[in-house]
């Protein structure tokens, strides 16, 4: 999501690279976190499972040296569902997502979604609105709108993951998703690749192994989603501008 490429580059506030360098990695942090959409055509399920509210908390490490705190609270009301990401490295940078959508049968349908990245005092925030009817989604950052069409079903990081784990909860995982950039919307495929019970922090659980498949062989995206928590992520293994991130669950409402 590199932000935590710190070492002695830290002193170099000027260096416009270094610094999407370190936001692009804190960007992989929060949504590491899981990216993409259903096509507008899936099928609605009557009797479809919904995932529950929940709050989690996360540690990360960066390279094995640099450590961090995050938090995803998932709420509802009605049937209007909020999803929220904080992430942070003390003193040295921060990232806020937060996700506004509904859940019909088993497709869920975002209608905002923002992020915000700050380092070093200094940030971006990229806006999302998605309007379903005219098949668009627009998007604003550093003072730009683009208005993008939306032929497929598009998504912001937040709603995508809420979508994911309902697939999964639902046994229609596809692994054919979008996501809703900041001037396109990207096909973004997924694959399960197994079955395993790892051991983080919160505990030992049982875990589906979901990957991104990436264009670049150089970055890796894996994530370890639990059945028992409404497949919520208990780890994420990230490679990302050769920085590896790890992700792990704490604590788990």
């Amino acid at each position: 999501m590199s932000v935590l490429s710190i070492n002695k580059k830290l002193a170099i506030t000027d260096n416009q690279d270094l610094r999407h360098n370190k936001l692009k990695f804190l960007t992989a942090l929060t949504t590491g976190a899981i990216i993409g959409a259903l096509s507008m055509t899936a099928p609605t399920l009557a009797n479809a499972k919904i995932i529950q509210p929940s709050s989690a908390d996360y540690s990360f490490t960066v390279e094995d040296k640099y450590k961090g705190t995050a938090n995803r609270t998932l709420k509802k009301s009605g049937n209007t569902w909020n999803y929220k990401v904080k992430a942070r490295v003390a003193g040295v940078a921060s990232a806020a997502q937060d996700s506004t959508f509904t859940i019909n049968g088993n497709n869920v349908s975002p209608t905002q979604a923002s992020t915000t990245y700050k380092l070093l005092g200094l940030g971006r925030t990229h806006k999302l609105s998605f309007n379903p009817s005219s098949k668009e989604v627009t998007s604003t950052y550093k003072g730009k709108t683009t208005t993008m069409n939306m032929a497929q079903q598009a998504f912001d990081d937040l709603s995508l993951e809420v979508q994911i784990r309902q697939d999964l909860l639902n046994g229609d995982f596809s692994g054919n998703y979008y996501m809703a950039k900041k001037n396109k919307v990207e096909k973004t495929p997924f694959k399960k690749s197994g079955n395993t019970k790892i051991t983080v922090p919160a505990g030992t659980f049982d875990t589906v192994r979901v990957d991104r498949i990436h264009d670049d062989s150089s970055r890796s995206t894996s994530f370890w989603l639990a059945p028992s928590l409404d497949y919520l992520p208990v780890k994420v293994s990230q490679v990302n501008d050769g920085k590896k991130m790890d992700l792990e669950l704490t604590k788990a409402n």
